[in-house]
């Protein structure tokens, strides 16, 4: 059942150390390589984004679930985290590690591959999904971690426990949700995702900095209105 979230983990794990061998490519390459990501993560998350059928759920999603963040203050969490990471493995050496732990996890859980290839595993024993989410998970990780650093790495426990944990509940989920409510519900993560992911593409190209931290509770406030609008 946890198959293929624990194959997702690995691959995120293998192509962190993989990228961290090529962290010694020069500079000026890292920063146009950094751009191309960014442009890639940017268009990845418009696509995402488009994927709602009522976008006007995604912007009340987005409000509450930012003032949510902000008022727990999950950014700040995540860079205390970091800070400690650094200070115990040196910075020098890790790079950024809490904005290469936000960048990659948020890119590697938002999407519609882990919540239905997670199902997948936990109804059908079909791995299929993740399987093929773990390949390019790994090769994403290869990418972000030559240019971020080993916080890429610590992504891979999130991801794991995320997707672990629809899959040992996919049986539960499926009692509850018909499938045209699953589907409805697939669609507005995704599209509230992919702003996430937008948000974090703007932050890779510098454009502005966003606490994209601070949104994740838009994921869960969704979540809440999508079942809310369905039964009434």
């Amino acid at each position: 059942m946890l198959f293929g979230s624990i194959v997702n983990a690995v691959g995120i794990i293998v192509g962190t150390f993989i990228g961290l061998l090529l962290r010694k490519i020069p500079d000026q390459m890292k920063q146009t390589v950094m751009i191309a990501i960014g442009l890639s993560v940017v268009i990845l998350g418009i696509d995402m984004a488009l994927k709602s059928d009522n976008f006007f759920i995604v912007i009340v999603s987005l409000i509450v679930g930012s003032l949510v963040g902000e008022w727990l203050r999950i950014e700040d969490y995540l860079h205390r985290i970091g800070t400690t990471l650094e200070q115990k493995i040196g910075k020098s050496q890790s790079g950024n590690i809490a904005q290469g732990f936000v960048t990659a996890t948020l890119i590697f859980v938002v999407g519609a591959m882990a919540i239905v290839g997670s199902l997948d595993s936990g109804l059908r024993q079909d791995h299929s999904v993740l399987l093929t989410k773990s390949m390019i998970d790994g090769f994403t990780s290869i990418v972000l971690a030559s240019t971020l650093g080993i916080g890429v790495l610590f992504s891979a426990l999130p991801v794991f426990l995320y997707q672990g944990g629809i899959a040992l509940l996919a049986n539960v989920i499926h009692q509850f949700l018909s499938d045209s409510l699953l589907n409805l519900l697939i669609a507005e993560l995704t599209a509230t995702g992919g702003v996430l992911i937008l948000a974090i593409g703007i932050n890779m190209l510098g454009i502005k900095q966003i606490r994209v931290a601070n949104l994740l509770p838009s994921i869960l406030i969704v979540t809440i209105i999508v079942l809310i609008q369905y039964h009434y």
